[in-house]
């Protein structure tokens, strides 16, 4: 009888023991490779710089209705279990809404639906638009060390779907959160919507394409707004900087961070992207003009589509004169 009873309670207690491991377990993110063994909760101040500047993207940039600025910032700090958005994956209802209009309340809900499902998600973060190309916004993040990844959208303005983003950024290093970190942004096309231009028409993609990367050479298409066939990577078009809050921090504003002047020199130099002339093609030869049985002269034209910048090469003849014999002689 006291076997039965040792064997029993022996069991009772790896029982026990087992409930609870898995009862941790499935409160840790799904698929992370690393558990963050940090302190339970960090704050981060994240500073959001547009470096979108003529200079460094002359092609197309939007001086008027609307002039190049950048909306709100809407983010969210979450586990593995949950996705804002990826590339070459499809994006979600509530990205389309924003990367093509600005509006936010479809992602809202998802985030939060996604929250309350499966507790993915620990807070939601957002920052002020920039009312111009260039020119810094902030505000204030919290992570959990179940939730150490940050996920953030900022829509280009104007466009028909483009954004910058980062998608699951882990600030936590094994038992420590990072001090600081940054991030150069890249421009994105959510895959939604087919305009070639900052200005063009809304016209869907159907079927929806997956998110990818806009570069220099892609879209392949002359009329893009970021082709740039003399570059071998577009210069960042914006940076991210999170930087941690040390406990007498927490509650002030973030701070508001002052490029030095050796970044300034890179975004007036090194980033300035020279843009090629483009004319239109020729036009049919005009009427042959001259004296009867004399050789005649005719012209055809070409009109500039694109005039150069920052060095870029200069613009052909856009006239073109060949002999002829005239036409309609007696």
């Amino acid at each position: 009888m006291e076997n039965l009873m040792f064997v029993y309670c022996s069991c009772k207690v790896i029982w026990t023991f087992l409930v609870t491991i898995l009862g941790y377990a499935s409160s840790l993110p799904v698929g992370d490779d690393s558990i963050c063994a940090a302190e339970e909760l960090a704050k981060y101040s994240i500073i959001f710089t547009g470096k979108w500047s003529q200079t460094a993207f002359p092609k197309q940039y939007p001086l008027y209705r609307p002039p190049a600025q950048w909306s709100s910032m809407l983010g969210v700090t979450h586990s593995s279990d949950y996705s804002m958005w990826k590339k070459n994956e499809y994006a979600s209802n509530g990205v389309r809404d924003f990367a093509e209009k600005g509006e936010a309340w479809v992602l809202m809900k998802e985030i939060e639906e996604a929250g309350e499902k499966i507790q993915s998600v620990h807070g939601i973060f957002s920052a002020p638009a920039i009312s111009s190309g260039t020119g810094q916004t902030s505000t204030e993040l919290e992570v959990h060390s179940r939730h150490p990844l940050v996920s953030f959208v900022v829509r280009i303005v104007p466009s028909p779907d483009w954004f910058v983003g980062i998608d699951s950024l882990n600030l936590c290093e094994g038992d420590r959160w990072m001090e600081e970190v940054s991030v150069d942004l890249f421009p994105y096309d959510a895959g939604t919507d087919s305009g070639f231009t900052f200005s063009s028409p809304n016209f869907a993609t159907i079927p929806q394409d997956t998110v990818t990367e806009i570069t220099c050479s892609s879209p392949s298409h002359p009329a893009n707004s970021f082709y740039y066939p003399r570059l071998k990577i577009l210069p960042p078009i914006a940076q991210v900087t999170m930087v941690k809050l040390k406990k007498n921090q927490l509650g002030l504003p973030a701070p508001y961070l002052d490029l030095p002047p050796k970044s300034n020199e890179i975004i007036d130099s090194v980033s300035e992207t020279p843009l090629d002339c483009e004319v239109s093609q020729w036009s049919s030869w005009g009427l042959c003009r001259g004296l009867c049985r004399k050789t005649g002269t005719k012209i055809r034209t070409r009109f500039v589509l694109l005039q150069p910048a920052n060095n870029g090469m200069p613009c052909p003849n856009l006239d073109e004169e060949t002999g002829c014999e005239p036409e309609n002689c007696v």
